[in-house]
């Protein structure tokens, strides 16, 4: 019965394209080792490479079980959040000076999506992550460089949950490595030059990208903004056949943006959230990109062009 059940689990590679496809994993995998140990998170690694599609969601429990787990060591925590939060500069900050330890979470959103989040990369500040109530986090802490105990590994863990809900937790000397941990800056503004045609669609599984925040930086999300985001999404549609841009408020998913977005309803700090439903996904960086510049007071650089016309964005 062993054999058997040893012979299934090698059925993925009895064909070419199955060999194929598990070669490039483990060449993923190796790949997201080598820049671990030069300092970068997985979490990082991870988004950038869903946003080319380079990699499918369902790779990431995988790869953060064969890195994180089994070859860096990382120990673990989860938790069903008891209410909703986001991000804060404050929990940023903290996490910072957690030089020793590198953080890395899994989040199951409300679309039954998987989330990977680097806790303290900056952009998710401007981003307006937030965090549902009930839904399930798990958090990974692991060394930066010299060894960490796994008992101050668990600590970490268990402490980055009483940051999130807003406790004041004093940075342990354990959590405080001999050299700076590198801190991800904010993505530079995008050009905005003309592509060439993107390349038409494969058949295959409609799938929906988690929720991305986008912080409204303007002093309140008025007529301008809402045009700028037509625009944006009217070019990235374009672009792109067969993609959904669906957009939410509050948890409410939202079907007409002219219906909420009145002047003076989303103020200064309000995050509005995103997310992508296709089959061929690509481009969502740069579409969170232009969506945070037109909810910005920089909305007024896509509302130029003829009427009528779609800009030329992706």
């Amino acid at each position: 019965m062993i054999e058997v059940d040893s012979a299934n689990k090698l059925n993925l590679l009895s064909s070419r394209a199955g060999f194929n496809l598990a070669l490039r994993h483990f060449k993923r995998v190796l790949a997201f080792s080598s820049e671990i140990d030069e300092g970068e998170n997985l979490a990082d690694l991870l988004n950038e490479a869903l946003d080319e599609s380079e990699i499918q969601e369902n790779q990431i429990r995988p790869i953060i079980s064969s890195l994180l787990i089994q070859k860096f060591n990382y120990q673990f925590k989860s938790h069903n959040l008891i209410e909703s939060v986001n991000i804060t500069e404050k929990l940023i900050e903290t996490l910072k000076q957690w030089t020793a330890i590198e953080l890395v979470l899994l989040y199951y959103n409300p679309s039954s999506e998987i989330s990977v989040i680097n806790p303290k990369n900056i952009n998710n500040l401007e981003n307006g992550l937030r965090l549902v109530k009930d839904e399930l986090v798990v958090v990974y802490a692991g060394s930066t460089g010299d060894e960490v105990a796994e008992t101050t590994l668990r600590a970490a863990a268990a402490d980055f949950f009483k940051l999130l809900y807003g406790e004041d937790v004093p940075v342990r000397d354990d959590y405080k490595g001999s050299h700076s941990a590198p801190v991800s800056a904010p993505d530079p503004e995008p050009a905005k030059k003309p592509k060439a045609p993107a390349p038409k669609t494969v058949p295959g599984k409609r799938r929906v990208t988690t929720k991305y925040g986008v912080q409204v930086t303007n002093e309140v999300f008025h007529n301008g903004n809402v045009e700028a985001w037509k625009k944006i999404i009217e070019s990235y549609t374009t672009s792109h056949p067969g993609a959904e841009i669906l957009v939410w408020y509050e948890d409410e998913k939202i079907n007409d943006i002219n219906a909420l977005f009145k002047w003076g309803k989303v103020k200064h700090g309000c995050p509005i959230m995103f997310s992508v439903a296709g089959e061929d996904i690509r481009d969502v960086s740069k579409l969170k990109k232009y969506l945070f510049e037109g909810a910005s007071p920089r909305f007024e650089a896509f509302l130029r062009g003829a009427v009528g016309s779609t800009l030329d964005l992706f």
